[in-house]
């Protein structure tokens, strides 16, 4: 039987599961790398290290599936988005340290291009906001900062791109990337899946240096034979990281969505083969390109969900672990009138209000412990319901089931309240890892051994939520959250 790898490259650390055609995980492995942060705000990555580290894990996963690397059938990629690499063209060494997509040292530089008049052509063109989360302002920077770059890249010794561009290169030497991880960098038309001459131009980057856009799905090359114990391995699919839950989940319907809940949360909405239009607090994005056909999404990022629970271990020593917080929610009828908004670090869509602040509402001497955990798990899923509801409105396509992922989907209280507040179920996967499983699944439609009509049927759900309450109470709980909302972006 011909295996699938998955090479899931995140930003804390690089994942590697090797699944049957089917999605059976047969064979994981994981590893951590270095995070630095060298001045407030910037957020790096060593790309050598992040190299070493995934050839490390993706061979030991394969042999923890007690196979050869041989009868891998084909490798698909996955990886954290918007972070940026360049390096050598000859010699392959990274030139720079890769600046992070958390990374925020041109803000000041996106407020500049807001002032300039720039931004409704960023948003048209691209889908995106102007915000130094994408990759556009980062590569300027370094181009601009890093002593010589510039020269080199003129000079046509310079390569660039995001963490896909980068691995692919090494592991093929083709140096491309798929319209997903393009369609976030601030440089590409999403409407013709290209990049973009004039904000090329604005931002100073030459076109040279930039990756050739291949489709997501379908054979880009082998991979060197000292790679992975003299076996050629095709790499055929490549995917964001969002985009391929959203792959995995099979959400492939206009209309179909999906929710990961992690340390942040992203939201994404299948929305057809055609771009859609920029809307205030949503970004429009590519989900993926097979052939010459590609899939377009609606975006949401909201910045803190799990983070909030990590707040309350962490900085409130309230509780030992995450998985407190589900027994300590279900001990208590109800919040007591607590809200939290989990504004830690702004409000993301569908507000994008960076001044906002994480904001409790309500509290009495008789609030408890337990209502405070529930409040915060409560926030986390109207986040989640605001986002939706932008998504829902902006797109036509009214919510039928959201298909959920991440850690916290292990909270079976968060799933079942997510579904109240929703009116629609939550279905949870059996096969926790959709990310990796979506590269898998790429991989195999790309190798010939899959359809996409497989890749849908064979999606298994673990559990579902069904909502349990009527639309006045959902209606109530909501208009309560709207109010802690409005305290949280009150100015001071």
């Amino acid at each position: 039987m011909a295996l699938l790898l998955a090479i899931d490259q995140g930003t804390t650390g690089t994942t590697c599961i090797v699944f049957t055609p089917d999605g059976e995980p047969l064979g994981r492995a994981y590893s951590e790398f270095t995070q630095s942060f060298p001045k407030p705000g910037w957020v790096e990555h060593d790309a050598a290290e992040i190299l070493a580290v995934t050839l490390a894990v993706a061979n030991e996963a394969i042999a923890n599936a007690g196979v050869e690397p041989s009868g891998i059938a084909g490798i698909g990629i996955t990886n954290q988005r918007e972070t940026v690499v360049v390096w050598d063209r000859q010699t392959g060494e990274p030139l720079a340290p890769a600046i992070v997509w958390q990374d925020r040292r041109n803000a000041e530089r996106c407020h500049e291009l807001r002032d300039q008049g720039v931004e409704p052509l960023v948003r048209e063109r691209t889908g995106l906001v102007l915000d130094s989360y994408f990759t556009a302002t980062k590569l300027e920077w370094l181009l601009t900062n890093v002593e010589g770059l510039a020269e080199k890249a003129a000079a046509g010794h310079v390569l660039a791109g995001t963490i896909d561009s980068w691995l692919v290169w090494n592991l093929t030497g083709e140096h491309v990337t798929d319209p997903s991880n393009a369609s976030r960098t601030s440089l590409l038309d999403i409407s013709t899946a290209n990049w973009d001459e004039q904000l090329l131009e604005l931002f100073s980057i030459p076109a040279a240096i930039l990756p050739r856009i291949v489709p997501s799905v379908g054979v880009v090359a082998q991979t060197k034979t000292e790679h992975f114990g003299g076996a050629s391995i095709p790499v055929a699919g490549i995917l964001g990281d969002q985009q391929a839950a959203l792959f995995g989940q099979g959400c492939f319907t206009p209309g179909d969505a999906k929710a990961t809940f992690g340390t942040g949360l992203f939201i994404l909405q299948n929305a057809g083969r055609s771009a859609p239009p920029a809307v205030d607090g949503l970004l429009s994005t590519i989900g993926w390109g097979i052939g010459d056909r590609i899939d377009y999404a609606y975006e949401a990022s909201v910045f803190v969900a799990g983070a909030a629970v990590q707040w309350l271990r962490d900085g409130l020593g309230l509780i030992e672990s995450a998985s407190d917080t589900e027994a300590l929610a279900r001990s208590v009828e109800d919040s007591g009138g607590v809200h939290f908004v989990p504004a830690l670090t702004g409000l993301g869509s569908p507000y994008w209000d960076p001044e906002a602040r994480g904001t409790i509402t309500g509290l009495t001497r008789g609030t408890s412990r337990a209502q405070l955990v529930r409040a915060t798990l409560e926030g986390i899923a109207f986040e989640v319901s605001d986002a939706i509801t932008e998504i829902a409105t902006a797109s036509g396509q009214p919510l039928s089931e959201l298909r959920a992922d991440g850690g916290a989907t292990a909270n079976d209280w968060l799933m079942a309240f997510q579904a109240d507040l929703l009116g629609v179920p939550v279905t949870v996967p059996e096969v926790a890892e959709t990310t990796a499983l979506g590269a898998a699944l790429a991989a195999g439609i790309g190798v010939g051994q899959l359809t996409l009509d497989d890749a849908a049927r064979g999606r298994r759900v673990r559990a579902t939520f069904e909502p349990r309450i009527d639309q006045q109470q959902r209606s109530e709980l909501l208009a309560g959250w709207s109010t802690a909302v409005a305290r949280a972006r009150l100015k001071p």
